[in-house]
C-alpha cells in the first residue's frame, strides 16, 4: 500500500529496494523490490514480527547498511538509528563524541556539548572513554546527542525505553518537542507508545512493507499477522 498523498520533495524514498541475508546456505529475504515514498513530516510506527527486519530497514534508510539492490533516497538530514551507539566511538570520551558529531552534521559544537552534557545528566563520566560506560549511560548520551541535533527526519529503536523512571519522562517530553517540527520512523514493542507518538504506520511483512495513513489501522493489521 503506497502512502496517500506522497510528495516527491519526501524525506526518504526506495527505489526497487531489496535487502537479503545468507542463513546456512539459504538466502532470506528481509525486504523485496520496496518502491515507496515516505510522507514528510509524520511519525512513522514501524511494526512487525521478532525477526522481520525493522532494525536492518532503518540502519539502510540511515545509510550505515547498505542494500542488495535498488537505493534510498534522502532529501533531508536523517539521524542514525536513535537507540544504538554504532555511531560512537568507544575509545573516545562522550565529550569528543559529541563534538566529532556535531561537526559531521554541521551545528555548533559548543552549543550541542552544553546541551548533551546537561541532559544526559552522566556526571564526569562524559569527559571519560565511552568504554567505560554503561549501556544506559550510552543510551543517555546517544540520545542526547541525537535530540540536540535538530534532523528533518528521526529513526528511532525503542529509545524511549532508556533510564529510570525520571529520565524516561524527560525524554519522552524532548522527543515530543521534536517531533512537533520533524518526522520520524519508530520501532517500539509497546503499542501504547506507538498510539502515543505515531500518527501513522508501517508494517513489513516477509519483505513487503504495507503503509497506513492510521497508526491504529496498522496496529490492527500487526496484531492481526501475530496471531
Amino acid at each position: 500500500m503506497q502512502p496517500a498523498g506522497a510528495q516527491s520533495g519526501a524525506t526518504v524514498r526506495f527505489e526497487n529496494l531489496s535487502k537479503g541475508f545468507w542463513v546456512r546456505g539459504e538466502y532470506r529475504p528481509i525486504i523485496s523490490n520496496l518502491t515507496m515514498t515516505l510522507p514528510p513530516g509524520r511519525a512513522l510506527g514501524l511494526l512487525g514480527r521478532n525477526g522481520a527486519g525493522k532494525s536492518t530497514l532503518l540502519q539502510i534508510i540511515a545509510g550505515t547498511m547498505q542494500p542488495s539492490s535498488g537505493r534510498v533516497i534522502r532529501a533531508g538530514r536523517v539521524s542514525w538509528p536513535i537507540g544504538g551507539t554504532n555511531s560512537f566511538h568507544r575509545d573516545l570520551t562522550g565529550l569528543q563524541n559529541t563534538r566529532f558529531l556535531a561537526r559531521v552534521y554541521g551545528v555548533d559544537s559548543d552549543a550541542l556539548v552544553a546541551f548533551v552534557e546537561r541532559f544526559a545528566e552522566i556526571g564526569r563520566h562524559f569527559h571519560m572513554p565511552l568504554r567505560s560506560y554503561s549501556s544506559g549511560m550510552r543510551s543517555r548520551l546517544a540520545f542526547g546527542v541525537a535530540m540536540g541535533i535538530p534532523f528533518d527526519t528521526y529513526l528511532v529503536d525503542e529509545v524511549t525505553a532508556v533510564g529510570d523512571a525520571r529520565f524516561k519522562r524527560k525524554s519522552r517530553s524532548l522527543f515530543r518537542a521534536r517531533m512537533a517540527q520533524a518526522g520520524a520512523v519508530m520501532v517500539s514493542h509497546s503499542m501504547s507508545e506507538m498510539r502515543s507518538y505515531c500518527d501513522s504506520g508501517l508494517v513489513l511483512n516477509e519483505g513487503h512493507l504495507e503503509y497506513y495513513e492510521n497508526i491504529g489501522s496498522a496496529i490492527a493489521r500487526h496484531e492481526a499477522l501475530m496471531a
